[in-house]
């Protein structure tokens, strides 16, 4: 039989980076250096994004600088705006924000320069105005009035400003921020590595980012956390957790949230938000949501060891998805959401991608493959016209 190599491109090392370090031995993420344990206590999503961008932590004055930036650029152009409300009403989410994306690059004067600099500047319009699309889709298709950015409040409580029409409790709005530093970048996943595929050709950010909110949109990247929400709301009680995971483990189905392609123990974005889940929760009067969670983990983790002698630890969608939930967000948008923070990730990497290599010119991404179809004969098939078949 032949073997098969090289799965998913699994522990093939296609580049180096300065950006984002997962050791998955050791259930460590970096960005730039800086754990995110640390970030996550410490830091805002504003601060991490300028750190992802420019290599180092702002000062002061730059943070400063930096954030009135990316609040000057909150607002769309008018002509999105009127396409946004012509859409179906039942467009979904990520399709709508992969397809109106590429629609920012024809109000972008500098859309198609080539300088670290330009690129900078694309990168700050897109942090800025990926959160406001998602949220005006969200009030357009639910033929409320749109809420337009509030300067006065940071990204996170902003967004969900625009989202809610109500200004955020600010604890609220804390956890809602730790959530955008949690999902800001994690090296080469599949969505930033199909940004720097593209980015190689030497497309422009407009392009790239596209191309990644189509990979991110899968279920098993970045819509894993909209599946999460349904096997939850499936569920619905915490007395049917441990029949409805036995089920399908029985039957060799996957449980969504569980399990990581790259960590041996637990996530630390996950451990993270399964703290805010259940501070959420309290905060709400509601613990519903994380008591399910928590309960789908617990069953989970126990039935592995006990059938298979291993441990299966939570990743970061099994509680990102109740924390989402229990702020008011749809299952649906769970995906957006996480654009709204990867981007500023796939940014830091499409500019590392096009200027930041070793080698003196960009190297065009081309595998290759291992061709096991048809032969026939010694060399290959001999056409046969259609009426002699």
């Amino acid at each position: 039989m032949r073997e098969i190599k090289n799965i998913g491109l699994r522990g093939i090392s296609v580049a180096d980076t300065k950006i984002s370090a997962v050791d998955g031995e050791r259930g460590k993420l970096l960005y730039r250096g800086y754990n995110i344990e640390e970030l996550a206590e410490h830091s805002t999503f504003e601060e991490v994004a300028y750190l992802l961008l420019y290599e180092t932590l702002p000062a002061e004055e730059e943070l400063g600088i930096f954030t009135d930036l990316l609040t000057s650029e909150r607002q769309l152009p008018a002509e999105i705006i009127r396409h946004l409300k012509n859409r179906k009403k039942t467009a979904y989410p990520m399709d709508v924000l992969q397809s109106v994306i590429p629609m920012l690059a024809d109000f972008d004067e500098e859309a198609r320069i080539e300088t670290r600099e330009a690129n900078m500047g694309k990168s700050i319009r897109l942090i800025a105005r990926v959160a406001t699309l998602v949220a005006y889709w969200e009030r357009i298709r639910k033929n409320l009035d749109i809420k337009k950015p509030d300067k006065r409040l940071g990204i996170a409580a902003n967004f969900l400003y625009m989202l809610t029409g109500e200004t955020p409790d600010m604890q609220i709005a804390r956890y809602f921020d730790i959530c955008l530093i949690l999902h800001a970048d994690h090296s080469f996943n599949t969505s930033t590595f199909t940004a720097r595929e593209v980015a190689s050709t030497r497309a422009h950010m407009y392009a790239c980012v596209s191309a990644a909110l189509g990979a991110l949109s899968g279920e098993l990247h970045g819509g894993a956390n909209t599946e999460v929400m349904k096997m939850l709301l499936e569920i619905d009680n915490v007395d049917k957790v441990e029949e409805w995971v036995n089920t399908r483990l029985d039957a060799g189905e996957r449980i969504m949230g569980m399990g990581h392609a790259v960590y041996r123990i637990m996530d630390p974005r996950a451990k993270i938000l399964r703290d805010i889940s259940e501070k959420l929760a309290q905060r709400t009067g509601d613990t519903r949501w994380f008591d399910l969670s928590k309960k789908v983990e617990d069953v989970v983790r126990s039935e592995l060891i006990k059938r298979k002698g291993k441990d299966m630890y939570p990743n970061i969608d099994l509680y990102s998805a109740p924390v989402f939930y229990m702020m008011g967000i749809d299952p649906d948008l769970f995906t957006p959401v996480f654009a709204a923070s990867r981007v500023s990730g796939w940014c830091a990497h499409i500019i590392e991608e096009k200027f930041a290599q070793a080698q003196p010119e960009p190297a065009l991404y081309r595998p290759e493959a291992d061709y096991i179809g048809r032969y026939c004969g010694p060399q290959e098939c001999r056409y046969v016209p259609v009426e002699k078949r």
